[in-house]
């Protein structure tokens, strides 16, 4: 039942409008003034406030501002479009003249309430799918793709479910697994990373389940493993793909039974681990290949997140880089430089094979390496990509809106491009594709994204 508040003085018109309300099962309270109102009632806990315009003390425009997400009904005798005009600017939900109409007030009644409510539930929804997607401490980007990987981190954080992390190297798959356990509630205990590719196959075993002492030749004294020392918190296991099948055992015990048994122990000790694994390598055709077992993979495989390369994060990567270029400057104790448009174009228009990792390494060594300039040039960056800027392209090259490639057929502007770039491709590099389009590299590779061309190194290229 919708809770509303009449504010009129003249008692006549207030009665009748509140036997008129509550024939149709609304909740009616009312006052004879602004100030009645505000001292009787808390304003916030009505659906709807029906207020006269011309009231004793203040006007009823006054509740505009003190009704906050409450929808105020304005109603007067004074029946004018200057009247309706202001009232609506200064926030009316809807304008009503007296001597009003039953149907017109109940029909306007129910509008206003309907329409606040449908506002509510929208406002909600959108703070909720703003919470589910919000940033997360250390990582960086608003591209759609990182903000489904934003909500999808806070859904499982809390949970203790295996999660197995997909991504290309240097795309930041730690800072995914470090994100899980900050947000889990076993952030108060530790979080241990093991590179799997990192140790050698005769030690990971020992490193990871632990050893006792006279175990193997070298085993001086008895050791703890890091499966051991991460209990009650997370394990990362980077590079999954690469663990010995005889160290995949052990650990499918440890997920299975919960315990690990140290290398030369007899009896087994129990472990509470949550384990977030990484890989950048297809772990279903490993095992199809019968190189990783396949009841570990079903066994990690419970929530899978996929960290996308750099090249398919959009804007992502100029935010990425622009922060990369604060911190370094910072660190070399010199002000801020910034990123001339050449170098701009050449970070964006770049396709990044090494992700992260490659841009820290590139804006790192234009920070060392740029000396009194306030910008850094695209040379700097020492990024291998030719820019072929539009300005400096042949402009008798330029395809045409027009064109013809053959007397029968008229092709449109993207049909032309994309017939010349399949047909040309296997014997020109990117640069001399761009220079006959006359397009700069960054256009050539925009269109090629937005017609689906894949690219492909120039056969000629790859022969030399």
């Amino acid at each position: 039942m919708s809770h509303i508040l009449i504010v009129e003085d003249e008692a006549i018109i207030r009665t009748a409008l509140r036997k008129l309300l509550e024939r149709h099962r609304y909740k009616i309270s009312e006052a004879g003034s602004v100030r009645e109102a505000t001292t009787k009632y808390r304003l916030a806990d009505m659906d709807l406030i029906i207020s006269d315009l011309r009231l004793p003390g203040a006007p009823g425009t006054d509740l505009l501002k003190l009704a906050g997400d409450v929808p105020v009904l304005i109603m007067t005798s004074y029946a004018s479009l200057r009247s309706a005009v202001d009232s609506m600017r200064m926030g009316a939900a809807d304008y009503i003249a007296k001597p009003f109409d039953h149907d017109e007030m109940l029909a306007t009644v129910r509008r206003v309430i309907g329409k606040a409510e449908q506002n509510r539930a929208a406002g909600a929804a959108a703070a909720d799918s703003k919470a589910e997607g919000r940033a997360i401490s250390g990582m960086i980007g608003d591209s759609p793709v990182m903000r489904d990987l934003y909500a999808r981190i806070h859904k499982v954080a809390p949970t203790d479910a295996t999660v197995l992390v997909h991504g290309e190297t240097g795309t930041g798959k730690e800072l995914v697994a470090r994100a899980i356990h900050e947000e889990s509630k076993r952030n108060g205990k530790p979080l241990i990373s093991v590179n799997c590719a990192a140790i050698p196959e005769t030690l990971i075993e020992a490193e990871l389940f632990g050893h006792e002492k006279g175990a193997f030749t070298g085993a001086q004294t008895a050791r703890e493993g890091l499966i051991a020392a991460a209990d009650g918190g997370t394990l990362f296991l980077d590079e999954i793909g690469e663990l010995p099948l005889e160290a995949q055992a052990r650990l499918l015990r440890v997920l299975q039974e919960g315990e690990v048994r140290p290398i030369g122990a007899i009896e087994s000790r129990k472990v509470n681990v949550r384990l977030v694994a990484a890989t950048h390598r297809n772990l279903r055709q490993l095992a199809a290949e019968h190189k990783f077992r396949e009841d570990l993979y079903y066994r990690i495989n419970v929530v899978q997140m996929t960290l996308p390369p750099l090249r398919e994060r959009g804007k992502d990567v100029l935010t990425i880089a622009e922060n990369l270029l604060e911190k370094f400057c910072a660190k070399v104790s010199r002000s801020i430089l910034r990123l001339s448009p050449e170098a701009i174009q050449a970070i964006t228009t770049y396709t990044w094979p090494g992700n992260v990792r490659e841009l820290e390494n590139a804006i790192q060594r234009a920070v060392i390496l740029t000396e009194d300039n306030v910008e850094i040039d695209h040379r700097t960056l020492d990024i291998d990509l030719d820019l072929v800027p539009i300005e400096e392209a042949d402009p008798e090259r330029r395809p045409r809106t027009s064109l013809r490639a053959d007397p029968r057929e008229d092709l449109s502007l993207e049909d032309y491009f994309a017939r010349f770039v399949l047909e040309h491709q296997d014997t020109m590099s990117e640069t001399e594709l761009a220079k006959k389009l006359g397009v700069s590299r960054k256009c050539l590779w925009e269109r090629r994204q937005k017609l689906g061309i894949p690219r492909k190194k120039a056969k000629r290229l790859a022969e030399a």
